[in-house]
């Protein structure tokens, strides 16, 4: 592509971009579902925590399932002082083999979680791996959309795990599908490594 064309290209693009940026005007709170079986879900949702923990906003953060283990990244966010980290999770559940105690501890979270999101203290609540949790119908999918339909108006709540369900995508405003293209763990028995967990 040569220079000319180059810049045809980017006042085109640029113009198209201001035209978008004049024409959304609405702030809100906003429902995110990031999902898929690809890698990168919680590290997606803990981005955009950093994100607002780094504007001054109050984060909520519960963790269900995986609780077994430390993280890096929970040692990390507990350091900060507008962050509410609960992790209130027995660990993955083709671990806990135990469906009682899974509904059980899902259900502690799930009431932790929405105490965070009537809160409109908390300007943003990430619930990591709710969608697990709700694949297995350990919590009912229309007591959580009852839940985020009485949410604060500017509040953020963003929710990760694969197989999302289908109302949940529809009442959500933002959806991602994380899918994997190639995976070093699979393909390679590359096992998972500080800084890049899998």
């Amino acid at each position: 592509m040569d220079n000319d064309a180059h810049q045809r290209m980017t006042e085109k693009r640029n113009a198209g971009y201001e035209k978008k940026q004049a024409q959304a005007t609405l702030e809100k709170g906003l429902v995110i579902v990031i999902t898929g079986t690809g890698k990168g879900k919680t590290t997606s949702a803990l981005g955009m925590g950093l994100r607002a923990v780094g504007h001054g906003m109050r984060l909520g953060v519960v963790q269900f399932i995986k609780g077994a283990k430390p993280t890096a990244e929970r040692t990390l966010f507990e350091q900060f002082p507008n962050v509410d980290w609960f992790t209130i999770g027995d660990g993955f559940t083709w671990v806990t083999q135990d469906r009682e105690r899974d509904i059980a501890t899902a259900q502690k979270a799930w009431a932790q979680a929405a105490q965070l999101i009537g809160n409109s203290n908390y300007d943003m609540v990430i619930l990591d791996e709710l969608n697990t949790i709700l694949k297995y119908e350990y919590v009912g999918v229309n007591e959580v959309l009852a839940t985020l339909s009485k949410k604060p108006a500017m509040q953020h709540v963003i929710i990760t795990g694969r197989h999302a369900p289908d109302a949940l995508i529809e009442a959500a405003d933002l959806v991602s599908d994380i899918r994997p293209l190639k995976h070093p763990y699979k393909e390679q028995g590359v096992k998972g490594q500080k800084g890049i967990e899998f």
